[in-house]
């Protein structure tokens, strides 16, 4: 197997890039190029984004604390379940755990003495293992390292970053 970083497959997007180019012209009168017009589109539609989020965010936390009044009347009135609208509301109890702030090496060998090994799981950051990846390639003349063939993926990504202008 050839050691490349990026195999040489045809870009699946480029005829609908090219469609969608051509497209943009006839569908709005063409003032502006295809380009403008895609620029203005992704702005708009991260706009869109950001709006959507802020109000998930706001219903999210609105959630929180219907639930958590909800709850404690259920408590107070010893209710374990009750059924409206075609909708039951139980009363659930849940138990959650975190390892305390700075104790977490601890808590992992503790764990590995009692026999909890099963529990623990590591993991790298998704950000951390791309720049470590790009690094070995940069260090290896563009390729990937023979000792992390088959071990990792690679790809390229290109994205449009949008942001506002400075005035």
């Amino acid at each position: 197997m050839e050691n490349t970083v990026f195999g040489k497959e045809e870009n699946k997007n480029a005829g609908i890039l090219a469609e969608n180019l051509e497209n943009c012209c006839v569908r709005n009168g063409c003032g502006d190029s295809p380009l403008f017009e895609l620029a203005d589109r992704l702005k708009d539609l991260k706009d869109q984004k950001k709006q959507k989020e802020l109000g998930l965010r706001n219903i999210n936390d609105m959630i929180f604390e219907v639930d958590a009044a909800l709850s404690e009347l259920m408590i107070l009135k010893e209710t374990q379940n009750f059924t409206r609208g075609g909708t039951t509301f139980c009363l659930t109890t849940s138990t959650k755990a975190s390892a305390v702030a700075g104790l977490k090496d601890e808590l992992y060998s503790r764990l590995r003495e009692k026999g909890y090994e099963d529990l623990i799981h590591e993991t790298i950051n998704a950000n951390s293992l791309s720049s470590f990846v790009k690094e070995q390639i940069s260090e290896n003349d563009d390729l990937l390292p023979s000792w992390l063939e088959g071990l990792v993926n690679v790809y390229e990504r290109n994205t449009v970053g949008v942001r506002k202008a400075s005035k």
